[in-house]
């Protein structure tokens, strides 16, 4: 890849532009985007070679363009492009819905030699535009790639080595499977938190109870509840198909439990539970849930020969003794890379202490 063009230099944008530069080294790097303080520090920091704040011939001899715009800017930002990029081009996005844009899509690049793969990677940040961006964020963190059947087998492993490039772990799903997938385990659980969140609100009375308790497991599970509302009505408008599967397939599973709490059954009620403890079970060894007390933080770490050792070892020296240690692959929501759980909150107040000292960034859980 000699060039590569980002329209949109927000947290994924910004962040996608340090690790081509620093982990692939991919020296010529244009972005668009409309607010001029973020390209103008991108540049200053050498980070781009030049920019621009509309889509023009700027972008006319790029290999590569990563669309990292709202999903329902997509289309529109490719239409805009057409008249610019040359044959062979790859472009992709890094949105979280697939099928509804790639069928667009279709339509718009037909009769052109320009290839769109769908893209998604799994990471992000709770905070939003380039000030929070990092070349590392997307160290050991999945990121799906939903290619289509005609999409040259050659453009696929070009992208998929760019995304191994820069420390990521390639996904292949169908746009389908991948809507599917997300619809299950990211957005209906999303929907499912503001629900939550919106029905104690409704229930809690004048003293505000509910709102004073909140603060233990139920702000635990609720926490993706504070994420973007448009982002999230973007998600909603572009992937309702497998979203309305998905709620009622919950809705089916909430009444048959209240039917079975309503008539007392006791053997459906315990199997109910054992059998959604023995499947998150399999998740992860490293997370009891979030319905038990953990003494957790997340640390901010590159990837890096020893630096996992460097960490254990520093912990260890203090006499520290950890639960359970590992890196997070799945951290769409999640801030920092590297989980240690501890056995009390006095080891993991002191683990913060040390590892800030050492200039580690760490977020508490």
């Amino acid at each position: 890849m000699n060039k590569v063009g980002i329209i949109g230099l927000g947290l994924i944008g910004g962040s996608l532009a340090k690790a081509l530069k620093q982990k692939c080294n991919i020296n010529n790097i244009i972005a668009m985007d409309i607010e001029n303080s973020a390209l103008k520090k991108a540049l200053d920091e050498k980070v781009i070679n030049d920019f621009t704040t509309v889509v023009d011939e700027h972008f006319s001899d790029c290999d590569l363009i990563f669309i990292c715009t709202p999903v329902k800017q997509i289309s529109s930002y490719v239409k805009k492009l057409l008249p610019f990029i040359k044959d062979d081009c790859i472009l992709t996005d890094v949105g979280s819905t697939k099928s509804v844009i790639l069928n667009e899509l279709n339509v718009i690049l037909d009769n052109t030699n320009i290839h769109f793969i769908g893209g998604h990677p799994m990471t992000g940040s709770e905070k939003a535009g380039y000030g929070a961006s990092k070349g590392h964020l997307f160290e050991n963190a999945y990121y799906i790639l939903t290619p289509q059947p005609s999409t040259p087998e050659n453009k696929v492993e070009q992208l998929k080595n760019i995304i191994v490039s820069i420390g990521a772990i390639p996904v292949i799903l169908s746009p389908q499977d991948h809507d599917l997938v997300t619809a299950s385990i990211s957005h209906v659980p999303h929907i499912l938190a503001s629900a939550l969140v919106n029905m104690v609100k409704s229930l809690d009375g004048k003293d505000k109870y509910m709102h004073k308790l909140a603060a233990g497991g139920f702000k635990d599970i609720t926490r993706i509840a504070s994420s973007s509302p448009e982002m999230w009505h973007n998600i909603c408008m572009t992937n309702q198909k497998e979203i309305l599967y998905v709620i009622d397939y919950l809705i089916e599973i909430l009444m048959q439990f209240s039917s079975a709490v309503r008539n007392k059954e006791d053997d459906y009620i315990w199997n109910f539970f054992n059998s959604a403890k023995q499947y998150r079970d399999t998740f992860s060894n490293r997370s009891p849930g979030p319905f038990m007390k953990t003494y957790e933080i997340i640390v901010d770490i590159i990837d890096q020969p020893g630096s996992i050792a460097s960490i254990a070892t520093l912990l260890s020296n203090h006499g520290i003794n950890i639960k359970n240690i590992g890196i997070i692959n799945s951290r769409e929501y999640e801030n920092g890379v590297l989980q240690i759980i501890f056995d009390d909150e006095t080891s993991q107040e002191k683990s913060i202490r040390l590892l800030q000292e050492m200039n580690y960034v760490i977020y508490k859980k």
